[in-house]
């Protein structure tokens, strides 16, 4: 067994035995399978944020951009971390105060009904687009830095089993647990990568003698437009705030001050992989100029000794793995919490409610494994997909920082402005004026917001948020 494998293989072990180790307390109920008993330190909240947003388009997304456009491609990570860090500031400590569980119940509980099942359909759509990524940059990294033992199929479907396993067996217990291993894993992995593969070329004084154009790839604001960079905030700190895996982190945690605490620790950990791993995007275009993009970052790890690439194989899997599990679990949450026990079956019991969420989570995992088997193009589209919850996070906003615009049909109306923009931008190019999307949905959906504002006179019952100190 080659050691690259055998770094993997104790692992993937390793998550496994954490996830048996705290399934007699995720097994108590669904408070303790979902959200942790809503026990979840600051800590744990920390490295449950940084261990979602530090994914494959964290890491082997970046490198590849990095080797086109250079070190401006560690942008993507910063713009997760100021997302989880006004999550925390804006969100994270109110969400946690209300006591609610995900943002179509949150919906339901100030506007009404419709309001929470077009997000919970809205959110799931999201979720399982994302999910469907993971299995297939799981698959892409095993397939490349394995060959020998996986095929991309194989690499997905090892990934498949590891992904659902875990979520499966200890809920966000067994997540939280396993990102402590993952984030450590990440950042030891990378950051010694980094450090060796510098060093493999002669240092920052051959890189910037052998690059082609070193001023603008060296250069953080560089090589992509402005206006690109900006979106790439506005929409991280817009999906930090609603999308189902930073809520049921923030939502898990045992009082406002630990959500508020946690989200902006796990910002500032987030912020630097995402410059690292544009570093070895560029030490790849030096030592390996004709390679394709794609193959930058397993390129230049494979060249590495074998026990330094067998450490950032399995970092960048656990990129994958920790990003994965929280998704699925959220995406299984919403689907069984807004959908099934909202209409099909209220007065079920809440051992049988954690068979469902399990049950949820399997038939989930499938469906999701099968669109990336089928699908193409998902990494194109998910900036697109995770910018459907701009219409989710305005009417958040408005419904914290300014209640009195807000009317019972505020949720709903926006809601679908914001699911039709999608579609709209993308079949009419004239909106492409603006430089993303994001600026798009924003514009819509306030202005859908506002107008709702002036046309339905009922307003919503009062928000009250005490949050713990």
């Amino acid at each position: 067994m080659s050691v690259q494998l055998f770094i993997v293989c104790l692992y993937i072990a390793l998550l496994f035995g954490i996830s048996f180790w705290v399934k007699r307390r995720a097994d108590k109920g669904s408070t303790e399978y979902l959200f942790a008993g809503r026990k979840l330190g600051t800590g744990l909240i920390a490295v449950n944020i940084t261990g979602l947003a530090v994914g494959a388009a964290s890491t082997v997304g970046v490198a590849e951009n990095a080797f086109k456009v250079g070190m401006a491609a560690g942008w993507y990570n910063a713009a997760w971390s100021a997302g989880a860090i006004v999550m925390g500031l804006a969100a994270a400590g109110k969400l946690r105060a209300m006591q609610v569980s995900t943002i179509p119940e949150f919906f339901e509980k100030y506007y009404d009904t419709k309001g929470r099942v077009i997000s919970a359909v809205g959110l799931v759509i999201i979720m399982c687009v994302i999910t469907a990524l993971q299995y297939l940059a799981g698959g892409a990294i095993l397939a490349s830095l394995l060959p020998d033992i996986f095929s991309f199929h194989g690499g997905m479907m090892m990934s498949a089993v590891v992904f659902i396993g875990i979520t499966l067996i200890g809920g966000l217990w067994s997540s939280g647990l396993s990102n402590m291993v993952s984030v450590i894993l990440i950042y030891l992995g990378v950051l010694y990568s980094c450090l060796t593969a510098v060093g493999n070329v002669g240092g920052l004084e051959t890189i910037k003698a052998t690059l082609p154009d070193a001023s603008v790839l060296l250069d953080p604001l560089g090589g992509i437009p402005l206006a690109v960079i900006i979106g790439w905030f506005i929409v991280m700190i817009t999906q930090a705030i609603t999308a189902q895996g930073p809520v049921q982190i923030a939502c898990g945690a045992k009082d406002a001050r630990t959500a508020r605490n946690g989200f902006v620790l796990g910002g500032l950990l987030i912020f630097p992989i995402g410059f690292l791993c544009a570093v070895l995007g560029i030490v790849a275009k030096v030592q390996f100029p004709d390679i394709t993009a794609t193959m930058a970052l397993p390129q230049v790890v494979m060249s590495l000794n074998p026990v330094a690439a067998g450490v950032t194989l399995a970092a960048l899997w656990a990129a994958d793995v920790s990003t994965a599990c929280t998704i699925l679990l959220g995406a299984g949450t919403l689907f069984s919490q807004d959908i099934y026990k909202r209409f099909i079956n209220p007065s079920i019991s809440d051992a049988k409610f954690v068979k469902v969420n399990r049950l949820t989570i399997f038939v989930v995992g499938l469906i999701t494994l099968w669109f990336a088997f089928n699908a193409a193009g998902i990494l194109k589209t998910m900036i697109a997909g995770l910018s459907m919850t701009t219409a989710l996070t305005c009417v958040f906003m408005f419904t914290v920082f300014a209640p009195g615009l807000c009317r019972r049909s505020s949720a709903f109306w926006t809601t679908l402005a914001g699911l039709i923009g999608i579609v709209v931008w993308e079949f009419v190019p004239a909106l492409h004026v603006l430089s993303h999307v994001i600026y798009f949905e924003w514009l819509l959906c306030i202005g859908v917001f506002l107008l709702v504002a002036v046309l339905d006179k009922e307003r919503i019952r009062e928000v009250t948020v005490r949050e713990e100190e």
